[in-house]
């Protein structure tokens, strides 16, 4: 947030280039060679702070390990991990064409730290270290895994624990802590010979780092005026002042100076006097002086119950001065309707990790989808070799994963972020054999897990809610049609291609079978409450589907359908402005909608109005009926 308003207010547009010996003031020395593995190290300042210097996991980290890295079958490399002293990132050491090769990864990038084989790599290529001595450093974003095999179970389990307290620490800092760790974080990256003085290159490498789009003129300016010694290098002091320039505030400072008046203090009356301006819930004095003690910087100003322009910048850049509720961070709407009231975040080709085309597909998409709140994953299952089915998209050069091991992913990482209901949706290419084997893997290996009947205390008449779904999963897939039932009809392999596919290009789609599919009974009984069926047209209203129904459009069939059902003029089923409302006819069930991907990535998305006509699921999803 910050960032982002120092952009506008730090451009200098007006000023003149930046002469030659500024734009390159003065030479970077070539960092020096690591000295027995290591680096030069700046201190222990960060892991004082922490409470960490003592701990066993972590001094042994400080010492360094020669860890394995894993990355296939044959490519087993030793590499030199070893925690800085900054407590914030490990430097690890790689031999390039006989030439050494350092690098940096940062703790607070880490999303999880698995014990043994619990990653992809590691099941398919870590067979021959035993299971404790391994591990497994996945991050956030695109990045991929870490996997490593240490000397010995012991040793791993250091880098297992001293990962988790170092995590677990920056988790648990307060406002305070986080904005020291953040700036000291960013210096230390961007000090790039680590001797702790900051030349004006290194600056400008720390301005770029932290998006702040400053005139070289206007830094330079900054540098110098900082610059006490005039070594064309700032350190101690010198840095502490350029970042309180840099940080600086105007508008805060007025709202500030608007209210502590000559004194450039704020009391705690005054303070009382801007939340009541504010329309704050609740202030009271007591309030005001609770705020002071929490974020007054000035141990003086805070024994007077004075607050100072720091400790109000504090405040208003604290999540409690922030415009979202702190408690609107978690869940705090009412899970108890039924399922299909909700919008439900999904994910589209979840197995790609990169183009449609020839990408890898990784049991690790699932775990990131997860990890970043996804409760609808996608499966598109092709018949496999042995028996096994597989997970790819077909008829691309895509590669393949086993189905089992999908659904171990989906075991393992599908309510580490959420404890609500979680939706396989199964685009199903294989015949009744290898439908009978996803069956029973599904059942093996998710068990309790896995709803394979209607809940005995539910309403047959309603869909279950969330929170009777908490730790569930849901299979979603083509139903046998019931003895007495014209309520809805299987898909053909054609149909349902042009239900979610039709927007993808697929090498090979002629060949496909447009019979209707065989669906193995043991498949068909999973689908207990996410049957797939089809949605023909809007107008006129077709009877409402049972519970337990999930109709499949694309994109281009929504907007078709939405179109030619705002031409009917239907009064009473319309949207605004005469527009065709997919929610306005009431008792959809659930609405699955796969938006038009732009290129060959998975995750390009234009929205086209779907979800604000009760549209729901696929890239940017949700699950949700008429009446919410």
């Amino acid at each position: 947030m910050l960032c982002g308003l120092w952009r506008s207010r730090h451009r200098r547009p007006e000023e003149p280039p930046v002469p030659a010996q500024v734009a390159a003031p003065v030479a970077l020395p070539s960092p020096p060679a690591p000295q027995d593995g290591g680096t030069k190290r700046p201190g222990l300042r960060a892991l004082k702070k922490m409470g960490l210097t003592e701990d066993e996991d972590v001094r042994a980290m400080l010492q360094g390990s020669t860890l394995c890295k894993i990355r296939s079958r044959t490519w087993h490399k030793e590499r030199f991990y070893r925690l800085q002293e900054d407590g914030l990132s490990v430097w690890f050491q790689r031999r390039i064409r006989r030439a050494p090769s350092q690098h940096i990864f940062y703790v607070q990038h880490i999303e999880a730290v698995r014990e043994g084989h619990q990653s992809e790599g590691l099941r398919r290529f870590g067979g021959a270290f035993a299971p404790a001595r391994c591990l497994t450093i996945a991050f956030k974003g695109r990045r991929k895994n870490l996997d490593l095999a240490a000397p010995t179970a012991e040793e791993a389990q250091r880098w297992v624990r001293g990962l988790a307290k170092l995590r677990a620490r920056l988790d648990a800092m307060n406002q305070r802590e986080r904005l020291d760790h953040w700036i000291h974080s960013y210096l230390h990256r961007a000090d790039s010979n680590q001797d702790s003085k900051m030349s004006f290159k290194e600056i400008k490498s720390l301005l770029l780092m932290v998006n702040v789009d400053m005139n070289d003129m206007y830094a330079y300016r900054l540098f110098k005026e900082c610059d006490r010694s005039n070594n064309e290098r700032l350190e101690g002091p010198e840095i502490e002042e350029f970042l309180r320039r840099l940080l600086k505030r105007p508008e805060l400072e007025e709202i500030f100076h608007r209210y502590s008046g000559e004194d450039r203090v704020l009391s705690a009356p005054e303070l009382l006097e801007f939340l009541e301006d504010q329309g704050e819930d609740g202030a009271t004095l007591a309030r005001a002086q609770q705020l002071i003690h929490t974020y007054e910087l000035n141990e003086t100003a805070k024994q007077h119950e004075l607050m100072t322009l720091d400790g109000f910048m504090m405040y208003l850049l604290s999540p409690e001065g922030a415009a979202l509720d702190p408690a609107h961070t978690g869940v705090f709407q009412d899970m108890n309707q039924p399922l299909a009231h909700y919008f439900i975040s999904s994910s589209h080709n979840t197995y790609l990790t990169d183009s449609q085309i020839g990408g890898p597909s990784s049991t690790e998409a699932y775990v990131r989808a997860f990890a970043q709140g996804c409760r609808c994953v996608e499966l598109d299952c092709w018949e496999g070799p042995g028996g096994e089915p597989v997970i790819y998209h077909g008829h691309t050069l895509t590669s393949k994963i086993l189905f089992r091991d999908v659904v171990q992913a989906v075991r393992d990482h599908a309510f580490t972020l959420s404890p609500y209901p979680v939706i396989l949706s199964l685009e199903n290419h294989c015949g009744l054999e290898q439908q009978a084997t996803m069956a029973r893997h599904l059942r093996s290996i998710l068990g309790d897990m896995l709803v394979t009947q209607v809940l005995d205390s539910q309403n047959p008449e309603e869909l279950p809610s969330p929170e009777q779904l908490k730790g569930r999963v849901l299979v979603k897939g083509k139903k046998l049609p019931a003895a007495r039932s014209d309520e809805g009809r299987i898909l053909s392999d054609r149909e349902e291609e042009e239900e979610e596919e039709d927007d993808e290009e697929e090498a090979g789609a002629a060949e496909q079978r447009r019979r209707a599919k065989q669906i193995s009974p043991e498949l068909s009984a999973l689908a207990v409450y996410c049957g797939a069926t089809r949605l023909r047209t809007l107008r006129p209203a077709p009877p409402p589907p049972p519970p337990g129904q999930v109709s499949s459009l694309s994109e281009r069939k929504a907007k078709k359908l939405i179109r030619e059902a705002g031409r009917k003029r239907d009064v009473g089923h319309l949207g605004q402005e005469g527009r065709g409302d997919l929610q306005a006819p009431g008792g959809w069930g659930m609405l699955k909608m796969v938006w038009k991907g732009d290129g060959e990535g998975s995750g390009a998305v234009k929205s086209s109005g779907g979800p604000q006509r009760g549209a729901q699921s696929a890239h940017p999803v949700g699950l949700r009926g008429p009446r919410v």
